[in-house]
């Protein structure tokens, strides 16, 4: 979009991409892979870490190549798959960004009201999460390059705070344990604490087209969220147990985040402050980058035949508009829905759009070397199967964790907010 700056350093772009890696998906990230264990957890990081890494490599070229302020995903899809991938795109892009969205509004609306003790005046809670949020995302690039990488340092300074007081609890011989059956629910929570793939053509304007810069943000961001999600979730599963009251099974089936458990185990106010922090400005940062994302997405479909030299202010203001009032909407009259929306973006939107197509990009674009194109193979099997284990999982809905559950919490009935009935 034209109305953003450029010349940012790869350090600053980086930063950018570390506040849209450790969103939201990292406070679920030490349940849902708690589940499967450590070990299996690790592995399925890296490989689907690297997935994502690889499908931002293709994507990254592609952008260059174009030097498009106007260039996104559906005009890339259209002119390697067909018209039929564009509007395929469309519609799925939308459903994962309008979804992101609304699970950060509705996430962080819940944090705030659960703080204050407002959950009776949530519906005036949400409209003014809505508007601060959305401020945040319409400024111009340097203005958020500034403010984000004040709430990335901060929810860094938070994060290493929270690992401090957890350490102590964590009993190591917990990290041992290996669920293999359980490791396709990981899957959408990994993918999605991967994702930030939408802003890659606007990052690369920002770095001047300059693809050596990119790799270098896109490394550097990746390994800073990866460290920081793998370190959260040795936390996660060290310091909970997996059954019994507070535990990773208990957790997951009350869909709560790692923190609910984690401070009622530890017993701390000062962790359970810094835990509402972190996941308040994991939130933000997130959603700056997915908004500025959104934002970009409807600008190209506004100027889909590539008419003069950029929008105007009414333009602008139409796709603020369109970006930021219907997530709100939704998260106003769905104010539960935000672990559903995490699951669908990240298992079916975020592994087709990112993972499964820019593979066939990089399969099919005869220029790239064998090498790159036997990798895109390789990460385009390991999309198909994330594909159709979510889908599988989302049609079966929550599974019951037969029969270890049963047999560990007995007669117990999960509810919200992490307690048991008998």
């Amino acid at each position: 979009m034209s109305h953003y700056h450029t010349g940012s350093r790869p350090v600053w772009t980086a930063g950018l991409i570390v506040g849209n890696l450790i969103g939201a998906g990292i406070l679920a990230l030490p349940v849902s892979l708690g589940i499967c264990g450590m070990v299996p957890s690790l592995i399925l990081m890296i490989l689907y870490g690297a997935l994502m890494l690889y499908s931002a490599e293709v994507l990254s070229r592609e952008a260059v190549e174009r030097k498009r302020a106007s260039f996104d995903l559906p005009s890339l899809y259209s002119t390697y798959l067909g018209r039929w991938a564009r509007w395929a795109a469309v519609i799925t892009n939308g459903i994962i960004l309008y979804g992101l969205l609304t699970a950060y509004i509705s996430g962080a609306s819940q944090i705030i009201a659960d703080l204050t003790g407002a959950n009776g005046i949530k519906s005036l809670i949400v409209p003014v999460v809505a508007i601060i949020l959305s401020l945040l995302a319409i400024m111009d690039f340097s203005a958020i390059n500034k403010y984000n990488a004040l709430l990335v340092g901060t929810l860094i300074c938070a994060f290493g705070a929270l690992l401090f007081l957890s350490f102590p609890a964590i009993h190591f011989s917990r990290l041992q344990e290996s669920h293999w059956r359980y490791a396709t629910l990981a899957i959408p929570l990994i993918v999605t604490a991967c994702h930030f793939h939408n802003i890659i053509p606007l990052l690369c304007r920002n770095l001047d087209w300059d693809l050596r810069a990119m790799r270098k943000a896109v490394i550097l961001g990746m390994a800073i969220a990866f460290a920081m999600n793998l370190l959260w979730t040795l936390c996660g599963i060290g310091t909970l147990p997996r059954h019994g009251d507070n535990s990773l099974v208990l957790a997951y089936l009350s869909n709560l985040p790692a923190t609910v458990p984690m401070g009622n185990i530890l017993n701390s106010k000062i962790f359970v402050v810094i835990a509402v922090y972190f996941s308040l400005a994991a939130i933000a940062t997130s959603f700056i980058a997915n908004g500025i994302g959104l934002m970009n997405f409807l600008s190209d479909m506004l100027t889909s035949e590539r008419r003069g030299p950029g929008l105007s202010q009414k333009q602008k203001n139409f796709i603020r508009a369109a970006a930021f009032v219907p997530p709100a909407v939704i998260a106003l009259i769905k104010p539960e829905i935000f672990i559903k929306a995490l699951d669908v973006a990240g298992g079916v939107g975020i592994v087709t759009l990112f993972g499964i197509l820019p593979c066939l990009i990089a399969i099919f674009r005869k220029n790239n070397s064998s090498l790159f194109r036997t990798a895109g193979i390789f990460f385009l099997c390991l999309a198909l199967i994330a594909l159709i284990t979510a889908s599988y999982n989302l049609w079966q809905g929550k599974p019951e964790l037969s029969p270890e559950c049963s047999t560990s919490h007995g007669n117990k009935t999960f509810i919200m907010k992490g307690s048991v009935k008998q």
